[in-house]
């Protein structure tokens, strides 16, 4: 097959655009390229000097490229210089490889180093028997730390929040305050606010780190700190939290408990992450395909997939009987078992489409009751001119193709009735879903699709059956 010249320029261009954004991380291609043949050459040293240099984050990334065998051989030969920071990169399957090839003593000296929250996120897919036998290996105040963390709801901004925080009170002044800072040796990588906290540890306010700086050594902590302030429940769902964050632009926030006291601190990256989960975990319920990736088991993938495949098989069995039910009518016109496919395709893309928009919008907590009916009568106008344009457009189409206005008739009919049906039912069956205390994400699409091909089919073949048979 010949290439033009352009196309092979434009992939050109795109290769060398890969190359200048590789070069502005550690991993490049070529690194990524030496690494794998000191792996393939067993050249230990060579492999260790090559990791060495790269960001965890980019230590992380090439584990998740090179196959599973070569990882875990690359670990191996990195020993004691392995950084455990790179476990909390690592997507979980890819994760529960490495850690069954490092084993639970050298993640448990590896663990301490770690912020709070990443080791919490690292222990807690582990089994139980692997957690005891890490907890015990932990000094007793990191497992009292580590196990607290694990006392919290899965998925809750307890067990990603980081315990590490700076509080100070109301009474010291600005000097004071930067003095401590650079006086005490304090375990904590980034921060952005210091927290106002009385002596029973209530919070009575933040200050930025930027505030701090541009203030008067003399001027009292009370004077400059925020009192407007939003306070995270401990239990508070980690979606809830990346919507906070997200509706207020925050960077970082305190965690309290059930009694208001302030017992750790959620910052954007960690909020990044969990977007990028709940996102990544929406696409896929949406397909069908659950928890998968291109590392997971085979049985894994299979029963993550055949279990929709097998709702899907009786929701199609379903619109199958109702084609069956007009079996007469499509021997004694042809035309109709050529043209009812695109009305059911039509109706079915017009409903995904709007059940991905009712999704995000769910997602993001922005369907209330009163936006929840302006949104519907919305989607319904838009399926309505919709409805109207591709019904003039297919009636035509179904015209010229067979030279009969009644076929035409009951195209346009049909293929407006199923738009209009599949706006309707891509904005109620998320929302009702929701109501029931489903996942809308998971559950929408099989019911869609079976009511866009039911009603499809049953609107086509029963206006044909009554004016054109």
């Amino acid at each position: 097959m010949a290439v033009s010249a352009d196309a092979n320029d434009r992939g050109v261009h795109r290769d060398e655009a890969g190359e200048r954004l590789a070069s502005l991380y550690g991993l490049t291609p070529k690194v990524e390229s030496a690494i794998a043949k000191a792996v393939d050459g067993q050249l230990a040293s060579r492999a260790r000097a090559l990791v060495a240099p790269l960001h965890p984050a980019d230590q992380a990334d090439l584990l998740e490229r090179l196959p599973m065998r070569k990882a875990e051989a690359l670990v191996r030969m990195l020993g004691d210089d392995f950084d455990a920071e790179m476990l909390s990169y690592l997507d979980e399957s890819t994760r529960e490889e490495i850690v069954g090839v490092i084993g639970m003593a050298a993640l448990a000296r590896q663990l301490p180093d770690l912020p709070t929250g990443d080791a919490i996120n690292i222990v807690e897919d582990l089994e139980q028997d692997e957690i005891d036998d890490v907890l015990a290996a932990l000094s007793a105040k990191d497992r009292f730390l580590v196990k607290e963390g694990l006392s919290f709801p899965a998925d809750s901004a307890g067990r990603m929040m980081e315990r590490e925080i700076v509080t100070v009170p109301t009474f010291w002044t600005v000097g004071q305050t930067i003095d401590f800072l650079r006086a005490s040796d304090l375990d904590i990588e980034e921060f952005y606010l210091i927290f106002v906290v009385d002596a029973m540890r209530n919070m009575l306010g933040e200050v930025r780190l930027s505030r701090l700086l541009r203030s008067q050594r003399p001027r009292r902590i009370s004077e400059i700190m925020e009192t407007d302030f939003r306070k995270i429940p401990v239990t508070m769902d980690q979606e809830e939290v990346s919507i906070l964050f997200r509706r207020y632009g925050m960077i970082c926030a305190g965690v309290v408990d059930a009694h208001g006291r302030l017992v750790g601190m959620i910052t954007i990256d960690d909020i990044i992450d969990v977007i990028d989960e709940e996102a990544e975990e929406d696409l896929m319920a949406l397909a069908g395909v659950g928890e998968s990736n291109f590392r997971s088991s085979l049985w894994g993938t299979l029963q993550g997939r055949s279990s929709w495949l097998l709702v899907n098989l009786f929701t199609a069995i379903i619109a199958s009987a109702v084609i069956g039910l007009f079996d007469e009518t499509i021997e004694q016109l042809v035309a109709l078992a050529v043209l009812m496919p695109i009305v059911a395709s039509m109706g079915g893309n017009a409903g995904t489409q709007t059940l991905t928009v009712s999704v995000r919008a769910l997602a993001l907590r922005q369907l209330n009751r009163d936006a929840a009916m302006v949104f519907v009568w919305r989607e319904l106008a838009v399926a309505a001119l919709n409805g109207v344009a591709f019904a003039m457009l297919s009636a035509t189409m179904a015209f010229l193709w067979f030279e009969n206005a009644d076929i035409a008739m009951v195209m346009a009919v049909a293929m407006f009735a199923n738009l209009m049906i599949a706006g309707l039912s891509g904005t109620l069956v998320p929302i009702g879903l929701v109501n029931l205390g489903v996942d809308p994400a998971a559950a929408s699409s099989v019911f869609i699709t079976t009511i866009t091909d039911v009603v499809g089919f049953f609107i086509f073949l029963g206006l044909a059956a009554i004016y054109l048979i």
